[in-house]
């Protein structure tokens, strides 16, 4: 079930050429095709010379204007890929040739190929790469934002571009340290820092250490290779001494007279720091540089896009949108099966229905970006099928898309009776989320969501940043998600463009949250919380919340969010009805 079609990858010094022998044609178009040459002078049809525009030399101003211009090129959703989606992860090679390219379907064929030669699995229509990539991304807006967006920090250049470490040591409140033997020993107090640690980078070496200092007390973290700028005592005479200058071996001002990176002081250890200077800043080097690329580049690349016909088998989608950056949003899409519309076979008192699952996304010029392949197994004790006919099988799969509008075809196939065939196809219109203006992602009314382990954050079926959360789907094409009584409503939100208070480095909304019963038009239960309290520096928050069901009635009923930012003067309301039965 596999089709193919070739991508041609763009070799950087081959980009280079070419943009160079289009700009010599470029800038002369009017040149006349009679000319002649005598004595190495170019002439036209007249005997008077003239000089060779191409052959005079540019002025100053001339460069600065042409630089100038070249730059602007590079503009919209391309220039919002380079600066933000691939920022921490392109190189130099790879930014110099895509900053050549002349026309958007260059372009865009060179991203499709940024991202393949990446691909751990290149023969799967998958990529993992990208989409752990983008996963980083959200994970690092939703945990390291300061007053900026989370990607945009030290510690979110690092977690995109190398992962999760092995392990953190935190201080997230600064105060007394005990100083290990080779800073020095003895105490002192700290401002907030964190060393990270990793087993391995490749490209880097074994055992990283990576400090993030936040000398601000803001909340940004920056990164250092000084080990001595989270001592927030260096400056004050005779405080927060080191072993050797407790004892008189040393003195404190002899810290700040023999240059270097570090101003850690004398102790056991000080000539192997010393030595150790240059590998600091050579690791420094590394980790600011872009990651190496592991995989090759690739020739092929293949889709699946066989589409069946059939008796309709019916299904259920919901799409929601997760900003990652302004110009990447995740969309995931979630899909549903009634157990009663499979067909399940029975062996060892076991009975199982599987659906195959067929799903491609395409824009508006009908250019295939996405295709995913996967299949919905739904094991059931025989004797407890006939029980479980009404309940569901989801399964999950989000994308990053850019804003914009795209066309989605899903196709399932009940394998245990081929002829069994659904087909879902809509149009999906991806929003922009503008620096500018306060904004929230989909609104999620959810039957399951739950904190995962660290290993899992960013990753999986269902997660989004450290949460898992499992949307409910609506039945038959309705409008409204139906909740049991002794079943939570669980509720999920991200809130993004947060004004931050120039002074303070705080945001400053207030979320109201109402449950309204429609069918007395009165709300049953009110309350406010501010984001100040939750999470202060950042200009995003997450709505995570559970209410328990068993104290409402059966009826309809409607959830209310209502965002105040008394910064940006700005305001937003999500709404979304459920029925509890």
């Amino acid at each position: 079930m596999k089709s193919s079609r070739r991508l041609l990858p763009l070799s950087a010094s081959l980009i280079l050429s070419l943009f160079a022998v289009h700009g010599l044609h470029a800038q002369n178009p009017n040149q006349p095709t009679n000319e002649y040459q005598t004595d190495g002078v170019t002439k036209g049809p007249s005997t008077t010379e003239k000089p060779d525009p191409l052959k005079r030399p540019l002025t100053d101003k001339e460069k600065i204007a042409q630089a100038k211009a070249l730059k602007q090129e590079l503009k919209g959703q391309y220039k919002k890929w380079v600066d933000e989606d691939v920022r921490w992860i392109i190189t130099d090679t790879e930014l110099q040739a895509f900053k050549s390219l002349t026309n958007d379907e260059e372009r865009d064929t060179f991203m499709e190929n940024f991202w393949q030669r990446r691909n751990p699995n290149p023969e799967s229509p998958e990529n993992e790469y990208r989409d752990e990539h983008y996963a980083r991304m959200e994970y690092a807006n939703e945990h390291f934002a300061a007053g900026k967006p989370g990607w945009k920090t030290d510690r979110g250049h690092i977690y995109i571009a190398y992962g999760k470490p092995d392990s953190t040591e935190s201080h997230p409140s600064g105060g007394n340290y005990e100083r290990p033997i080779e800073e020095g020993g003895g105490s002192t107090t700290t401002y907030p820092f964190e060393t990270w640690h990793y087993r391995y980078i490749e490209g880097i070496g074994e055992n990283v250490n990576i400090e993030f200092v936040d000398t601000c007390m803001c909340g940004d973290y920056h990164m250092t290779i000084d080990r001595s700028e989270k001592d927030a005592l260096l400056r004050v005479p005779g405080a927060g001494l080191t072993l050797d200058e407790q004892s008189g071996r040393a003195n404190k001002a002899d810290r700040f007279t023999g240059g270097g990176i570090e101003s850690l002081g004398a102790g056991p250890m000080q000539s192997r720091n010393q030595a150790a200077q240059f590998d600091r800043l050579e690791m420094y080097a590394k980790l600011m540089a872009p990651p190496v690329i592991k995989y090759k580049d690739m020739e092929e690349y293949m889709s699946t896009s066989k589409i069946l016909t059939g008796p309709p088998f019916l299904f259920d989608v919901r799409t929601d949108y997760v900003k990652i950056t302004n110009q990447t949003v995740l969309v995931p899409m979630t899909l549903q099966v009634r157990n009663g519309d499979i067909t399940f076979k029975d062996k060892d008192g076991v009975s199982t229905g599987t659906v195959n699952v067929l799903g491609q996304v395409t824009n508006l010029n009908h250019k295939v970006l996405y295709t995913f392949e996967d299949t919905i197994g739904s094991p059931v004790p025989s004797e407890l099928l006939q029980a479980t006919r009404n309940n569901y099988s989801v399964y999950w799969k989000a994308l990053p898309l850019a804003p914009g509008l795209y066309k989605v075809n899903i196709v399932i196939k009940d394998v245990n009776n081929p002829d069994h065939i659904g087909r879902w196809e809509r149009s999906i219109n991806v929003p922009r989320y503008d620096d500018d203006r306060l904004a929230s992602s989909s609104l999620i009314l959810a039957d399951q969501m739950e904190r995962v382990p660290s290993k899992e954050i960013g990753a999986g079926n269902w997660v989004i940043g450290n949460t898992k959360i499992r949307p409910r789907v609506s039945n038959g094409g309705a409008s409204t998600v139906t909740f049991h009584r002794q079943q939570n409503l669980n509720f999920w939100m991200q809130v993004y463009n947060l004004g931050i208070d120039e002074k303070s480095k705080q945001n400053a909304a207030t979320i109201d949250y109402q449950i309204m019963d429609l069918a007395t038009n009165k709300p049953v239960l009110e309350t406010q919380e501010l984001t100040s309290k939750t999470n202060p520096n950042s200009d995003q928050v997450t709505i995570e919340k559970s209410l328990p069901l068993a104290s409402l009635q059966p009826g309809k009923y409607q959830i209310n969010i209502k965002v105040h930012d008394a910064v940006s003067k700005q305001q937003i309301a999500e709404s979304a009805p459920f029925i509890v039965d």
